[in-house]
């Protein structure tokens, strides 16, 4: 499937950065991007088993480092506790990771706590108008909280956990113990939840299973992770991670297992669920799909091939006064959501 590998990156416009004070995503932050692209040398990081994990672990001189390590303690702060910085004095960032591979260019902090060496683990990224409204979009209408900051160019976010896909469906789907029907399930559900808000290259590394044991079996639930594509391609089939080839593993099982009826009934539930999300963060959403519907976030030739197929799939004309993604966005989502989801007009 031909993917755009290289979208630019699209910068924030200040009704976007209005739009974040408000929802106190934008604050001051004591470390930036660049601060931590000024790393002196660099080694490959392995897996548990020496296979190459495309991260580089990256140093710095070190008061350099004992400087970058206080700052990103404080993020960790602002992100995780709302900047009460009493808990800083026993975390130490022991470990930067580097990744020059996708759009943002990503490092990655592992914070850990002194008294009892457990960690955890955050992003530092450049900050992208695409990714940000797409990780606004995640926290509105799915049904996971994401926490993400932002100041200046820089993008702050935490760490997403689970399984990637593409590990899951290599190492994991053949285990015995595993329920193929709710994998099948949760994965009819997250295709829905990504067209609906038409965010796009769900490939099987760009989101990950997370597993939650029950009293009886294990429950799952597909969180895409990656939010760079978000109402970026012209092809319909982009918003679908089911026309992907590296999820065609999923797929055939989703097919064996489950019937149509069964499918359009997770449809409709996915729908529902989305529907109600929607009505109770209106205002917010309003606002959000207002400022996205006048952000240029696509070339006019995507965005009028994109017009087209939703028009077609939908069997409507309704898409043909869309002027941009975001008026894409605002159309499909009151198309397949219903009535009942939309925000006040304005």
């Amino acid at each position: 499937m031909d993917i755009s590998r290289k979208k630019p990156s699209y910068p924030l416009t200040p009704a976007l950065r209005e739009y974040l004070r408000d929802y106190d995503r934008d604050v001051a932050l004591p470390v930036a991007y660049a601060d931590l692209r000024r790393f002196s040398n660099s080694f490959p990081l392995l897996d548990r088993t020496g296979k190459d994990t495309l991260w580089q672990t990256v140093y710095f001189e070190g008061p350099e480092m004992q400087e970058l390590s206080r700052g990103l303690t404080e993020v960790y702060a602002q992100l995780k506790t709302a900047g009460d910085m009493s808990f800083t004095q026993h975390l130490v960032a022991d470990r930067i990771d580097y990744c020059e591979f996708g759009n943002s260019r990503p490092f990655r902090v592992r914070i850990v706590n002194r008294f009892n060496d457990n960690y955890d683990y955050f992003y530092v990224k450049q900050a992208d108008a695409s990714r940000l409204y797409g990780l606004e979009l995640e926290h509105l209408l799915s049904p996971n909280s994401i926490n993400f900051l932002v100041s200046g160019d820089t993008l702050i976010e935490e760490h997403i956990v689970g399984i990637p896909g593409d590990d899951f469906i290599n190492r994991h789907m053949s285990q015995p113990h595993l329920n193929q029907v709710r994998i099948a399930k949760e994965f009819v559900k997250f295709n829905e939840r990504c067209f609906v808000r038409l965010l796009g290259d769900m490939r099987a590394y760009n989101y990950v299973i997370a597993v939650t044991p029950d009293f009886e079996d294990e429950q799952y639930r597909v969180r895409a992770i990656d939010f760079d594509q978000q109402s970026y391609e012209g092809r319909r089939s982009m918003y679908l991670p089911r026309a992907f080839k590296d999820n065609a593993p999923v797929v055939d099982m989703c097919a064996k297992l489950l019937k149509p009826e069964t499918v359009r009934q997770y449809q409709t539930e996915e729908r529902a669920l989305m529907a109600g999300r929607a009505r109770a963060e209106r205002h917010r959403l309003k606002a959000l799909l207002d400022v996205m519907r006048e952000h240029d976030l696509a070339p006019l030739e995507k965005v009028e091939q994109l017009k087209a197929e939703l028009n077609r799939y939908h069997h409507t004309e309704a898409f043909a006064a869309c002027d941009s993604m975001g008026d894409l966005v605002r159309q499909n989502l009151w198309l397949t959501l219903g009535p009942s989801a939309r925000p006040a007009a304005g």
